[in-house]
């Protein structure tokens, strides 16, 4: 049988159809179970309504409750709760005797707030509040009002009419300034009351007014801390993104109340949003202990394992979240979205739908909806998806949503790809056919407002979806190639928080080392290869070009785009200038902060270190690295900047730039084209020759060029897995292969001298040992009569364009639907 390695197909002259359908089959490998990860808004949904464990009966005035869940007014009945089911009726009948009746029972109890010394008077008082437990807020705002006229400055019936202001609704601006009006004023006729600074932060929250209702809380606690109010302040921190003082406000609840299921799921998601994934993970087990039935608590649970990139453990939880509601669709918008950036585009699609039957304008949905089908290569579905989340305007004065910003930009490269999905990729460039306005602001995530621009072709009816291929349908030889690849790709997987493994990259990046292998090995034997509508050999961009490719296919959301393509003007502008803390010469300086910097175990500590040393650093500071030139001794490059910053809260963001400007990258580029030039040179030589030292010589040029792509960071978005692949595929055109997998908790490194992988010389292996029925994972096998596994088989040799409907839909015989039992 033919080596995996040695199949040489066609990969260049294979329509986009043939490279879609290849992809689609690794999520189907992968998947034994059943993402941009959402914004923050949906963790911050239903923060007022879930359920709590504390009986909602709250005594009034003296009475006041410091654990019950809100000073606003509670009625419960045995056989009612208010908090359970909507199909619970209105605590109270409208019949004006129960009305008489309830109140009395109120006022003997003085369970109203503010009660007086006079019965009839709280009997009066107790009627209006009984008129606002049943919904009648009008009616309660008159009963009120009435009384007022007697005793302008009863105070119960003022508090009694700003409750009913509020909750007539706050949507009406007059209500809401009429509410905190009578608070106010009881705030002034009675200063001490915390219920009153409580109910008024109450009020000033939904307006958007979050500091002053802080200032409310933080006074209210000040009177009588309690754990609710501990929690309501924690509440509005979290909101306000200062998840440090959030998380403070949440211990301090738990340590007055320990079994407060809610509580411990916010402690949890502060951690979550400062990225401690860990101890997220063990709040929201111990809410879980506290509450068995907890939907959001499996939900932000199964969200920090996907986050930590533990696939089966984030299903599981989902799992459960949906097996106490099965129509949760929080938890269905989440899993589809783990499961799309898993490589299970089917699966994934299944919960999409299903979101959408609970809630049709769920924009989340809909856009992962039509990325999944047009991901899938289902044009037709995935642009209609598309075009009803373009139909979603926001409102005046509202911000839209990031689908609704990058909808317009799927949909147009969507109808790119539908106008060449039967153009073999050599023939066209995405980079040179797409507007260089379009990929400027697409790949900066801006509005769609680019003047003068044509949209792209609309669907053609003459090209047809792409369709499935089963897995068991290729020759043996073809699929034991899909088995090479996705190891190759399992092999690029980093084993560090952060990553999910994703079985459709995979495949498509193990699919790129090998055609990288063999174009290389073909330009080392002076063959030419086709590239964007010419037949030439083969330079350094056309070797990356083709791991660009593939990554495009595996995910059409992210615009992976060469930034030197880009307008001029975006190429000049550079990036905001930060203050450079460390500087060269200050060599003392310098060893103090070396010696500072090896106490620091995590990036939060950096900040405050590097403040010490320098009262500039305030909010910030850079950090600026160079790359030493191999073609001009002693010159440098600028490299990264590596950027730490902190807000007024204590957030901290940890970033790498680059400055992608025309001079930097022409520097870069003079540097790459030595290399390769002298790569191309080796590699002619190593093909004729068995000496080991060509051997090495190679791999030595091979990751120098790599190690200055890597700093160059052309590309906006993907570099290091392009990178990576083409590491692999250039090694094994030499004779090596990449043998091990990148270390657990390390990200691939910038320096030269240090070698993260274990590379080793490729062996002869028998036929058995690479067989089918082992193919996970697979070795890689040199040719049967050919000398160090340099060669490759004559092109074509295993392309079985097998066409479906008239078009190609298949690529080197290698489909992205594996369908089947028998798979890698």
């Amino acid at each position: 049988m033919a080596s995996a390695t040695g199949t040489c197909c066609c990969w260049g002259a294979v329509a986009l159809g043939q490279l879609v359908l290849l992809l689609l089959g690794a999520g189907r490998v992968a998947l034994a179970l059943t993402e941009h990860y959402p914004t923050l808004s949906l963790l911050k949904q239903e923060l007022h309504g879930q359920a709590g464990g504390c009986p909602p009966a709250p005594d009034w005035g003296e009475q006041y409750s410091a654990e019950c869940d809100s000073p606003l007014l509670h009625f419960h009945e045995s056989d009612c709760e208010l908090r359970g089911s909507s199909s619970c009726e209105s605590l109270l009948s409208l019949n004006t005797e129960k009305i008489l009746s309830q109140a009395k029972s109120l006022a003997e109890q003085k369970r109203i707030p503010f009660a007086t010394d006079n019965d009839n008077t709280n009997e009066d008082l107790a009627i209006a509040y009984v008129l606002i437990g049943s919904g009648l807020y009008d009616e309660a705002i008159r009963h009120f009002s009435t009384m007022l006229q007697e005793d302008p400055e009863l105070v119960s019936a003022i508090y009694g009419r700003g409750i009913a202001y509020g909750k007539k609704g706050l949507h009406d601006i007059n209500n809401a300034e009429l509410a905190l009006y009578e608070l106010s004023r009881v705030i002034s006729l009675e200063p001490d009351r915390p219920e009153v600074f409580e109910q008024r932060a109450e009020i000033l929250s939904p307006l958007g007014r979050i500091s002053e209702a802080l200032a409310d809380l933080t006074k209210a606690i000040q009177l009588q801390p309690s754990a609710r109010l501990y929690r309501h302040r924690g509440t509005l921190y979290f909101i306000s993104e200062d998840y440090a003082t959030a998380h403070e406000d949440f211990q301090r609840s738990l340590e007055l109340n320990k079994n407060q299921p809610i509580a411990m799921l916010y402690k949890g998601l502060t951690f979550f949003h400062r990225g401690l994934l860990k101890e997220a993970i063990e709040s929201f087990k111990e809410a879980l202990k506290q509450k068995a039935d907890f939907i959001d608590a499996y939900k932000s649970l199964g969200q920090a394992y996907r986050e930590l990139g533990n696939f089966d453990a984030a299903t599981e939880s989902f799992q459960k979240a949906l097996l106490l509601n099965q129509n949760h669709v929080q938890t269905l918008q989440l899993r589809g979205m783990m499961l799309y950036h898993h490589g299970s585009l089917d699966e994934a699609l299944k919960n999409f739908k299903r979101c959408l039957q609970l809630e049709p304008y769920n924009e989340v949905c809909q856009y992962m909806k039509g990325l999944s089908h047009v991901a899938m290569g289902q044009f037709y579905e995935g642009i209609k998806a598309q075009t009803k989340v373009m139909l979603n305007d926001p409102l005046p004065g509202q911000k839209a949503s990031p689908e609704y910003l990058k909808v317009k930009y799927l949909r147009e490269y969507s109808r790119y790809l539908h106008t060449h999905l039967d153009t073999p990729l050599t023939e066209y460039n995405v980079d040179t056919d797409l507007p260089g306005n379009f990929k400027d602001h697409w790949a900066k995530n801006l509005p769609f407002l680019i003047e003068d621009y044509e949209e792209q072709p609309g669907l053609q009816p003459h090209i047809k979806d792409v369709l499935f291929q089963n897995f068991e349908s290729y020759k043996p030889e073809v699929q034991e190639l899909v088995c090479v690849a996705d190891h190759l790709g399992s092999l690029m997987q980093y084993e560090t928080p952060g990553f999910l493994p994703n079985k459709r990259i995979h495949r498509a990046m193990g699919l790129a080392a090998l055609e990288v292998m063999q174009a290389v090995q073909r330009t080392w034997a002076n063959s030419k290869v086709r590239m964007n509508g010419k037949t030439r050999l083969m330079q350094w961009r056309d070797m990356f070009d083709i791991a660009v490719k593939w990554r495009r296919i595996a995910d059409p959301d992210q615009p992976v785009l060469w930034l030197d393509q880009m307008p001029a003007r975006s190429l000049s502008r550079g990036f905001n200038n930060h203050i450079n803390l460390i500087s060269a010469n200050n060599p003392k300086g310098l060893l103090e902060v070396r010696e500072a910097l090896e106490n620091v175990h995590k990036v939060e500590d950096l900040l405050s270190i590097m403040k010490q040393f320098n009262s500039k650093t305030r909010d910030g500071f850079t950090v600026n690295t160079k790359v030493p030139s191999l073609k001009d001794q002693g010159k440098e490059y600028d490299g990264f900047t590596i950027t730490i910053t902190g807000d007024k809260v204590g957030n901290i963001l940890f970033s790498v730039e680059t400055q992608t400007t025309e001079e930097r990258t022409q520097l870069y580029h003079a540097e790459i084209d030595a290399l390769y030039k002298d790569l191309t040179a080796r590699g002619k030589v190593l093909i004729l020759s068995a000496e080991l030292g060509e051997a090495d010589a190679v791999c030595n040029l091979i990751l120098s060029l790599v190690y200055y792509f890597y700093n160059l960071m052309p590309l906006s978005r993907g570099s290091s897995v392009i990178a990576y692949s083409v590491i692999m595929g250039a090694l094994m055109a030499s004779g090596k292969e990449v043998a091990g997998k990148i270390p657990k908790g390390k990200l691939l490194t910038l320096s030269s001298s240090q070698r993260v992988v274990k590379i080793r010389r490729r062996k002869k292996r028998t036929h058995d040992e690479i067989s089918l029925s082992s193919c996970s994972p697979p070795t890689l096998k040199e040719p049967s009569g050919m000398r160090g596994g340099r060669q490759c088989q004559s092109p074509g040799k295993h392309n079985m364009n097998a066409r479906t409907g008239g078009r190609l839909k298949m690529i080197g015989g290698v489909s992205l639907v594996t369908e089947g039992k028998r798979q890698c």
